[in-house]
């Protein structure tokens, strides 16, 4: 069985090879767990970004970056490939595990989420437990994990913290922007489980999404890097058999879409359980039936409130 922690320690050990040229920085802790830093008090970069999301993946994706033209204005994209859809993104993507520790918080996604079985319901759809002795788990926040979060973490895995990687990179730096861009796959494939689909039905996955301006404003942040997949993520998949859920899968479908989600979320008092959840979907998404030979467009690119959104 392929082992996400495996092959995401091989992607690690690249970083930490050209920590200078990927212009980050790695620490150890006390306790023997290593942290990378990826845009806390380093700038981090677009080459780190594509990694971090690689790691993300499980190493099951491929990850390039373009640049391309909205509204005459040009904004890199992001590209992401994958042929083990489920088990990529939600067994190991996906930022399903809250992270707490006195004033530290964070969402945790990566391989080390499949030692953990964090949420169980996630493995259990996909049949899925990672047992390697090594575990990789990326963070998203604007200050660094200390010995105490690792050791949590590293018990949580069953592992050793001497054997446990933490990748962090806030929202507001370039690896931040570039990791949540690259989830646009992951929303449609959770979206799809979320709405009753066999997710193991999915036989291969593409998607690009634009990677939002960089912002100190955590907040504002937050909002561009989410609208780039709602408004202008676009998906490709093939998969075993199509099925008439698919037609809810566009951000389009939620009562919440129309406009940036920083606005939306101000309206909401900041309260993420206020807005829909099935918002967080891309905009576009175009599935071809491998049995049928039918291909399905479902959908819509919205530059206009990306625009807003990133000020272009």
């Amino acid at each position: 069985m392929l082992s996400v922690n495996e092959i995401s320690m091989g992607i690690v050990e690249e970083m930490l090879d050209y920590t200078e040229e990927l212009k980050i920085e790695a620490l150890e802790l006390d306790n023997g767990s290593t942290v990378i830093d990826c845009g806390v008090n380093v700038e981090g970069g677009y080459e780190a970004g594509e990694m971090f999301t690689e790691i993300c993946l499980g190493g099951l994706g491929s990850v390039r970056l373009t640049v391309q033209t909205l509204k005459d204005t040009p904004l890199v994209f992001i590209h992401v490939f994958t042929d083990h859809p489920a088990l990529a993104t939600l067994g190991s993507q996906k930022a399903g595990w809250s992270i707490k520790s006195d004033k530290y918080s964070a969402m945790g996604s990566g391989p080390a989420r499949a030692l953990s079985c964090q949420p169980k319901k996630t493995y259990e759809l996909i049949d899925y437990e990672d047992d390697y002795d090594f575990g990789v788990i990326a963070l998203e926040c604007d200050h660094l994990p200390d010995e105490k979060v690792a050791d949590a973490i590293a018990e949580q895995c069953n592992l050793e913290p001497s054997k446990l990687t933490l990748l962090n990179a806030p929202t507001s730096s370039i690896v931040g922007t570039v990791q949540v861009a690259g989830r646009v796959v992951e929303v449609a494939v959770y979206k799809a489980a979320e709405l009753g689909y066999d997710t193991l039905q999915i036989i291969s996955a593409a998607g690009s999404c634009p990677i939002a301006p960089v912002t100190k404003d955590s907040l504002r942040a937050m909002g561009m890097t989410n609208d780039g997949i709602i408004y202008y993520g676009n998906v490709f998949m093939t998969v075993k058999a199509y099925d008439k859920v698919f037609e809810k899968l566009p951000s389009e479908t939620s009562p919440s879409y129309g406009k940036p989600f920083f606005q939306t979320f101000t309206e909401a008092n900041y309260d993420f359980y206020k807005i829909d959840k099935f918002m967080f979907a891309p905009a576009q998404i175009t599935i071809t039936d491998a049995q049928s030979n039918e291909t399905h467009k479902l959908g819509r690119l919205n530059e206009t409130v990306l625009a807003e959104s990133f000020g272009i």
